[in-house]
């Protein structure tokens, strides 16, 4: 199987039955974790008991991105999971679930690796992209054997966007629509237009929007994506399966 599974697609805080950030990236047999946000540990465990995972990757420090990976802790900490994980985040992840914790060490339980940078993860070339956010934050790329997904995590308008996205196979990016947002001088989201503005300047195949702020219409985002992208627009909606295409199905 290959793949990506939404774990969560709301931004601040989940909405009744949803999750904030997170997704489930299966590639024949591994099983990598990008973003942890409010609620995705509940529905990680459905398709990986015991927090059976072979990597994480976080995008930055904001709980709605990575306080469910304190519980995957505790889970592999406290229960029958053995071995380390290898975990890849900006160094402020680490520093601030430790507030929540203090007397224990994560270390303990994940391989910690300094995002931006590039790492080989089991069948994936792993590339982290410093984007523009109120804390620092990588955007992630993702390639194995010609297939590519990138995700933008949080971010404002900045031109490494297209190269995150370069020719990808989904493009997951985030599309807040954050009322104000776009008047503010320094710009740390996106719009849905603008998500399918820099999806058309990645040349990516297709589109997926997330992090929607709570109670944003997202048909009207779609809408609105559609309108700067003509590829296919999905939606971050939980439990959605997204296949990869192998390269000669494309």
């Amino acid at each position: 199987m290959r793949g990506v599974r939404v774990l969560g697609g709301c931004g601040a805080y989940p909405e009744p039955g949803r999750a904030c950030s997170g997704f489930l990236v299966e590639w024949d047999g591994f099983r990598l974790v990008l973003d942890m946000g409010y609620a995705t540990l509940p529905r990680l465990l459905r398709h990986c008991p015991d927090g059976a995972v072979d990597a994480v990757v976080i995008t930055h420090e904001h709980p709605d991105h990575c306080v469910d990976l304190h519980g995957l802790f505790r889970l592999r900490h406290y229960g029958p999971a053995t071995g380390k994980v290898p975990l890849y985040c900006p160094p402020g992840v680490p520093a601030r679930l430790t507030t929540l914790e203090p007397d224990v060490d994560l270390t303990e339980v994940f391989d910690v690796h300094e995002l931006p940078g590039h790492y080989r993860v089991g069948p994936f070339e792993l590339t982290g992209v410093p984007l523009p956010h109120y804390v620092p934050n990588a955007g992630v790329r993702l390639e194995a054997d010609g297939t590519v997904l990138a995700y933008t995590g949080d971010t404002g308008p900045d031109p490494a966007l297209a190269d995150l996205g370069r020719n990808a196979d989904l493009y997951i990016v985030e599309a807040t629509d954050r009322v104000g947002e776009t008047e503010r001088p320094c710009r740390n989201l996106l719009t849905s237009t603008e998500a399918g503005n820099w999806a058309t300047r990645a040349g990516a195949r297709r589109l997926m929007l997330t992090h929607f702020w709570p109670g944003n219409d997202r048909a009207a985002a779609v809408a609105a994506a559609r309108a700067e992208f003509a590829g296919e627009v999905l939606t971050a909606e939980e439990e959605l399966f997204v296949p990869l295409p192998d390269v000669q199905d494309r």
